[in-house]
């Protein structure tokens, strides 16, 4: 699998709450937002959801989904 199809796959997961693509939902995802992902790995993870989901990707798979995100 590509770069992109593998960010997408991950990215999955994200859009039941952020939409389709990223684009609706709680919050919008997309663009330059994506960079903001990686600030809930150093959240303690029991008291933010989001922090809670991104700790469960490597950073790798995160940078990822924020690559995908990005395009």
């Amino acid at each position: 699998a590509t770069a992109s199809s593998e960010g997408r796959l991950l990215a999955s997961n994200c859009f039941q709450c952020h939409g389709t693509n990223g684009t609706g939902g709680f919050d919008s995802i997309r663009g330059g937002e994506a960079e903001e992902i990686k600030e809930f790995l150093t959240k303690a993870a029991n008291r933010d959801i989001m922090a809670a989901h991104a700790q469960g990707y490597t950073p790798a798979q995160l940078q990822k989904v924020i690559a995908y995100l990005q395009q």
